[in-house]
């Protein structure tokens, strides 16, 4: 074999391999749970994303200096330029994201502290590449944001109720989810799933807390007691009229009765005088004897008085 024979080989070898190497450095692979920037020396050309990519367009354009960034969307096998493109790389996966317990001050001027967590993901590699570079940059930047807005909002709130109104918190955690996201859109990057994952009060305030919610209990038995007792006054109030009312009808329907019997009793006594004389007499001594003898009584009375007719027997001065 000669000299330029195994030059010819030796430099055909050289372009294939740099022809391997130029085709497998033609093409980058970007997975479901990645977005990507492409450079060229350092400057942005291309953006990956894994959705949203109008939104995303749209925010880039407004930047000065990017109006001509190129935006794609999805996963797949995309084209660059060997050599000359760098492909960067962020995950687009949920972060887990665990905050410092920090103090916030409530609306009656108690100290309460928060210990939250959430999650946190890339979504424009653009942004968060220009302003925060590293995802510890960016859990400060959530961190300080978060609390902000917390601050805020339990401000408003006294501490019972920021203890003890569960509902209320989970509405003023979705309220501070959109807020919060509305402020991290020009960081690229959005919070999901903002949980408090627990609540306590400082040493020092565990006292004034308890007193607080015992003081409360205390004014609602207090109205419960009174409302109860409103409300037995106007049941007995009702009773006694209705009982009154019953009375008065029972009364008035006794006499009425009585003196329809009084009334038939005489009746029956006017007709028993007309139809035997003798009888109403005797019938008039007895009412007399009744009215007049008690026990151990002793009578004085002539034997030819009216009154000792029937004591002592109708036949008697006929005997004599």
């Amino acid at each position: 074999m000669t000299i330029k024979k195994q030059f010819a080989i030796f430099f055909a070898v050289i372009f294939v391999l740099l022809l391997i190497v130029g085709v497998s450095n033609s093409f980058f692979i970007l997975h479901e749970d990645e977005c990507a920037l492409v450079k060229q020396f350092g400057e942005i050309q291309k953006v990956y994303v894994k959705n949203n990519a109008d939104e995303i367009r749209a925010e880039i354009a407004s930047l000065e200096g990017y109006e001509n960034v190129k935006v794609y969307e999805g996963a797949g096998i995309y084209f660059k330029i060997p050599f000359i493109d760098n492909v960067v790389r962020f995950s687009s996966k949920l972060k887990p994201y665990n905050s410092m317990p920090q103090q916030v001050i409530t609306n009656d001027k108690k100290k309460l502290m928060f210990d939250n967590n959430a999650q946190w993901q890339i979504v424009n590699p653009l942004f968060f590449e220009i302003t925060m570079g590293t995802e510890s940059a960016a859990e400060t930047r959530i961190d300080d944001i978060m609390y902000s807005r917390m601050r805020e909002k339990v401000g408003k709130l006294n501490s019972t109720t920021v203890i003890s109104d569960k509902e209320l918190g989970w509405q003023m955690l979705l309220e501070l989810q959109d807020e919060l996201n509305e402020d991290l859109r020009d960081y690229g990057i959005r919070a999901n799933d903002i949980r408090i994952r627990r609540t306590d009060v400082p040493v020092e305030n565990h006292q004034s807390i308890y007193n607080r919610m015992i003081t409360e209990r205390d004014q609602m038995a207090a109205q419960y007691r009174s409302e109860g007792e409103e409300e037995a006054i106007k049941i007995r109030s009702s009773t006694d009229q209705q009982v009154r009312i019953i009375l008065s009808e029972a009364t008035s329907k006794a006499e009425i009765l009585m003196g329809e019997g009084d009334a038939l009793a005489a009746q029956i006594y006017n007709d028993a005088y007309g139809s035997n004389p003798g009888f109403s007499e005797f019938y008039n001594m007895l009412e007399m004897y009744s009215n007049t003898i008690r026990d151990n009584t002793t009578l004085v009375i002539p034997l030819d008085s009216p009154f000792a007719k029937y004591l002592l027997g109708i036949n008697f001065f006929a005997e004599e």
